[in-house]
């Protein structure tokens, strides 16, 4: 993905004037914000977004839930 130099904001600027960013997007299709003037996000229209099909989801959320199940269950008991 290529971006143009001209929609790259600072953390700042995209906190200070989000409508201008959101804009900026409309008009060039992603916004690269920049952290400690290092490339940290990136800000798309989602219908830009690739979402991961059904079963990845499903594959993810397993995993994440196997990984962190004493949290959880910990959580559900209200502690």
């Amino acid at each position: 993905m290529r971006i143009d130099t001209n929609s790259i904001v600072s953390i700042t600027e995209a906190n200070r004037n989000f409508s201008r960013v959101a804009r900026l997007v409309d008009e060039t299709g992603a916004v690269a914000i920049l952290k400690n003037n290092a490339p940290r996000y990136l800000l798309i229209e989602f219908s830009g977004a690739q979402a991961a099909p059904d079963e990845d989801v499903t594959l993810v959320a397993r995993r994440v839930i196997e990984n962190n199940r004493e949290a959880f269950e910990a959580l559900a008991r209200g502690q």
